[in-house]
This record gives structure tokens, sequence and C-alpha cells, in this order.
């Protein structure tokens, strides 16, 4: 989240006119605050070289409508220090501005956690959520309910099997068995 603005006013003497802070420094990432005076204009936003190791603005061109305002954001992702040159442009290069841009390291805080001799002590477990010892065990034990569907599908395809009478559906019943056998052992044995 930023926690600086690098505030630039457009339109505000003129058509099309610049208005930004010959320098700026910042510990992190920010945004560029435009705010448009005047009718809608195309703002373009580059980082040099310099300010673009350690730091990327989200689009270069950015269209603002009239009396309005916009936030860029500029992330900051690298570390160390770095000072660059920031270009504002606005209408397509109509007037065009530079701001030194100065990222330092951001100061060390010291994080403090205070415990208490109350997390020494066991916590109490909480109740079951209820439910019956049918449910608790197959949690418990997923090989189990790899079985009980292995025995739905046996009993599905061998009632289709007995019903239908054709060699396909008796194959197809076949083929049940083998994967029910195969995913039994692989269940149980954890191969």
């Amino acid at each position: 989240m930023p926690g600086d603005t690098l505030p630039v006013h457009v339109n505000r003497d003129s058509l099309h006119a610049l208005e930004v802070p010959d320098a700026f420094e910042t510990d992190g990432s920010f945004d560029v605050g435009v705010v448009n005076h005047g009718g809608s204009v195309h703002v373009h936003i580059h980082l040099d070289d310099d300010l673009s190791e350690i730091a990327t603005v989200e689009a270069g061109n950015h269209f603002v409508d009239s009396e309005s305002q916009r936030a860029v954001h500029v992330s900051v992702d690298g570390a160390g220090e770095a000072t660059g040159t920031l270009k504002i442009a606005s209408a397509y290069g109509a007037e065009t501005r530079y701001v030194t841009v100065r990222i330092t390291e951001p100061e060390e805080t010291e994080r403090t956690v205070e415990v208490d001799e109350s997390l020494s002590q066991p916590q109490p477990r909480q109740p079951d959520s209820g439910g019956d010892g049918a449910t608790a065990a197959l949690a418990a034990s997923p090989q189990l309910v790899v079985v009980a569907l292995g025995v739905v599908a046996l009993g599905v395809a061998t009632a289709l099997a007995l019903l239908v009478d054709e060699v396909v559906v008796v194959a197809g019943a076949l083929a049940v068995l083998v994967g029910v056998v195969v995913a039994a052992y692989i269940a149980f044995t954890g191969a």
C-alpha cells in the first residue's frame, strides 16, 4: 500500500500545462496523483533506466477525464536505493516535465510480540461438531471411502450385466471390477 503521493497538476494555468515538484523522495511504492483542472487529457509516465531497475509503473499512458483525478501506482519491488528521473508528459508530449525521484531504504522498525503466561498452558480442545462414528471413521481412513465406492460401482455394474445380458455390458462390468481391485490395492499399499 503506497504511503506517498507525487502530486501532478494538469491544465491548471493553461491548456496541457504540467505542474510537478522538481524532486520527490520515498522509501517504497508510491502513487502519482494526477489532478486534471481542465479538459480531458492523456498523461504519459515513464521511469528512466536507473529507477526501472527497482520500480515499475502500472502502465505508460493514462487518460484523465476533465475535472477529475487519477492515481497511477508505481511499485517498488527491488531492494536498495535508487535515484533517477520520472518523465511526465501531457497530450502526447505537448508539455513534458522531469522529476528527480530518490528511493531510499525503509527505516527498520522494531517489532515486538508480547507473550504472556497463558501461551504456556494447554489449550482446551474444541468439542466434536457432532456426526456419527461412521463419518469419523471414514474421515480418518480414506481407504474405506475407496472400498465403499468400489463396492457401489461393482453392484451397479453387476446389476446392469444381469439385466441387459450383452457381451459389451459384461465386459464393462469386468473393467469396473479390475478398476476397483487396482484402486483398493493402491489405497491400502500406498503404491
